[in-house]
């Protein structure tokens, strides 16, 4: 009997390792909190493209839509923990959501584990073609000092132009009328046909105006000029080096999520960022990638951590007054 079970003793542990190899056995759903066509999207399908190479099974990508993203990540969060179920969280699902919605389904922090940064795409401030100021210096000044009299566009409460303008203002000390929209396509094409004097909001979403002559670009709000847009002054050019800001995308998984599947996931996504093609694909968007040591799950948990943080003090004055 003893050597009968030490048989089996042995092929449990010679089987164990390849167990654990074949995950994973089934294609992965990732999630997207937004809509097809968008920054976080478009992000996700680049680089789950390449993960699939890697892992083997096709990364299928569900657009999940609905109150600032929160919907789709509420399901992720509540996903089974085999990491056949990830989910693409940005700024906005896994910073800011905690302060703009206070019967938020899920806590960024316990209720997922996290698997890496993706990419981030930088935020600008733009404005209406005919606005009056040449460049930022000029635009602080003119906002400040008309600030009662300017409208300024957004994609709705909890959006990404909402919350990048709030910290804006808040820099600038300015009230403006903040006027919301179904969306940054709304909002852009009302800005471009001058209803609306400014926004704030991702490069993805800007290029094709500011190239086009049809809106103004005042600043880019990260350390170096993007390759996209490289006539666009940096932030801190422009004398505004406060305002630092990027839509950064991330992969979650839900909580529970064995050590090893992460680890699998992590390596899977360092890979796609590596690759050369990936890169060119994310970086003519205008896209940032994080150096290897800031995709690390670790990095993405203290990123979290400082998100939530800055975006409460944020928005906690400012979102009443813009609903």
């Amino acid at each position: 009997m003893s050597k009968r079970l030490s048989i089996v003793a042995a092929l449990a542990a010679a089987l164990a390792p390849a167990a654990q190899a074949a995950y994973p056995e089934r294609p992965i759903t990732l999630i997207v909190p937004f809509a097809a066509g968008g920054p976080t999207d478009v992000v996700a399908r680049i680089v789950g493209d390449n993960m699939s190479r890697t892992l083997g099974q096709q990364v299928v990508v569900e657009n999940v839509t609905g109150a600032g993203g929160t919907t789709g990540t509420t399901r992720g969060a509540q996903a089974n923990p085999d990491g056949c179920t990830i989910t693409m969280g940005h700024m906005g699902t896994h910073g800011a959501a905690p302060a703009v919605y206070p019967n938020l389904k899920y806590d960024p922090l316990k209720d997922f584990v996290p698997i890496g940064l993706a990419a981030g795409t930088p935020i600008l401030i733009v404005a209406k073609k005919n606005f009056p100021a040449k460049d930022l210096k000029e635009f602080v000044t003119y906002v400040k000092a008309n600030s009662e009299k300017l409208n300024e566009a957004h994609a709705g409460v909890g959006s990404v132009s909402h919350t990048t303008c709030s910290l804006l203002n808040s820099i600038l000390g300015i009230k403006p009328t903040r006027v919301p929209y179904q969306g940054t396509g709304p909002a852009l094409n009302d800005l471009v046909g001058g209803q609306v004097d400014y926004m704030c909001d991702q490069i993805v979403n800007l290029t094709p105006q500011i190239q086009a002559g049809s809106i103004k670009a005042y600043g880019i709000a990260t350390e170096k000029r993007s390759p996209a847009l490289p006539d666009v002054p940096t932030t801190k050019e422009g004398g505004l080096a406060e305002f630092q800001v990027s839509a950064w995308n991330a992969l979650f998984a839900p909580k529970g999520t064995p050590n090893e599947i992460v680890t699998k996931l992590n390596g899977a996504l360092v890979k796609a960022l590596d690759d050369e093609h990936t890169r060119k694909r994310l970086l003519d968007l205008g896209a940032e990638i994080a150096d290897k040591e800031g995709r690390s799950p670790e990095a993405l948990r203290k990123l979290v951590t400082s998100e939530i943080a800055r975006w409460n003090k944020v928005l906690k004055t400012q979102t009443a007054s813009a609903k």
